[in-house]
């Protein structure tokens, strides 16, 4: 068994707490393993960390419009994928109307979020509902399509090889950040029951089917959505961003894991909703220079104002893979112990992933913002503490 080093310290000019008071003129900088978990060590720096004038080489933070993704897929094995590894699947599904073709996903468990678009999501289990901030958990195995009411846009988190769970929220309780009692499941109501012969005859339906991320197509001379009831606790979730009540604190500043959503096995997903700013005249008000050395960070930004990035809108990704310091951008920076505003006023999706990502060759060129890297350079950055 492998046990960790133990044997805290300080050296030099130190804040006595991480993420408040720092020492007048310095910048934080955190170092940590296992994602925010392990051990880890505050830097006090004299320049923002993110300073660099120039970059050179395949690793560096890397930004995407998906606004540009303008397609719309069939279905949703024809997604534009954006990243992947072994163990998750990242992709953005531009979809429109109504599903002619139902679908399974034999490799592992699907998060879809509904960025834009209002519709209804039918499975063997029932009928959901969708609107925008939605997150749906379709267990692997679960037979599904969608109907939407015009063009929607989905992003689609496949647990490779995984399931989802729900992380453990310790000293805190179960109900903290969400209470499980408002997750919903599909409901075999008057509209899933009309679906099964709409025109009172049946119908051929193929299934397409995705394992080892190749289709194979499955025809019936009937809707093999056709269940009439089930019991057990396995079954798709439903949760709306609204839903979620951010942990907070007014002295300290948390870190991303403490909005931790839903967990795999080599990645979590974690929600970003509005909050008060931290109030303590000496606690940081945004994120700290990191060092996520275990991990890549990839945010997905859905809506509001998105206070620690300077030109990201809605509908864009952030990649930050492990290996550079990241952080907020300058003009947040002005904010770092005095914010613009009361609140926060942003919903985004986050993944951490154990495992290095691949950016998907197959992206347009023009997804890609490629003066992303410099847009930490050029300005001298906030005044430091003081």
């Amino acid at each position: 068994m492998k046990h960790r080093f133990s044997f805290p310290r300080v050296e030099g000019t130190a804040s006595r707490q991480a993420h408040a008071d720092l020492p007048p003129g310095t910048y934080e900088r955190e170092l940590g393993r296992e994602g925010f978990y392990g051990p880890a060590t505050q830097m006090y720096h004299t320049h923002p960390p993110t300073q660099w004038t120039d970059w050179e080489g395949p690793l560096r933070p890397r930004a995407f419009n998906l606004n540009r993704v303008s397609v719309a897929s069939g279905y949703p094995w024809a997604a534009a994928e954006v990243l992947s590894n072994a163990h998750v699947r990242y992709r953005f599904w531009r979809a429109e109307g109504r599903m002619d073709a139902l679908v399974r996903n034999a490799d592992g468990d699907d998060l879809l979020f509904v960025h834009r678009g209002t519709g209804d999501l039918f499975c063997d289990y029932g009928r959901l509902a969708l609107s925008e901030g939605d997150y749906v958990v379709l267990p692997r195995g679960t037979m599904w399509r969608t109907e939407f009411a015009g063009v929607a846009e989905v992003l689609m988190i496949e647990a490779t090889g995984d399931s989802y769970g729900l992380p453990d929220k310790g000293v805190v309780g179960p109900h903290a950040v969400f209470d499980p009692a408002v997750l919903d499941t599909p409901a075999i109501d008057d509209a899933f029951r009309a679906q099964q012969t709409p025109a009172g005859a049946e119908e051929v339906w193929r299934l397409r089917i995705k394992r080892h991320n190749a289709i194979s197509t499955v025809t019936y001379p009937f809707n093999p959505l056709d269940a009439v009831g089930w019991h057990g606790d396995l079954a798709p979730l439903r949760l709306n961003v609204r839903d979620i009540r951010p942990l907070m604190s007014h002295r300290y500043h948390l870190p991303p894991s403490a909005h931790t959503t839903f967990a795999a096995e080599r990645f979590v997903v974690c929600t970003f909703v509005p909050r008060p700013f931290e109030s303590d005249e000496g606690a940081l008000k945004v994120p700290f220079f990191h060092n996520n050395d275990d991990y890549d960070e990839v945010i997905f930004y859905h809506r509001g104002d998105f206070f620690s990035r300077d030109g990201i809108g809605e509908g864009m990704v952030t990649y930050h893979p492990s290996g550079f310091t990241h952080g907020p951008h300058p003009k947040a920076l002005e904010g770092m112990l005095a914010p613009r505003r009361d609140s926060t006023d942003e919903y985004a999706v986050m993944v951490d992933t154990r495992d290095a990502l691949q950016v998907s060759d197959d992206l347009p060129q023009d997804v890609e913002d490629a003066d992303y890297v410099n847009s930490w350079r050029g300005r001298a950055g906030a005044k430091a503490a003081e």
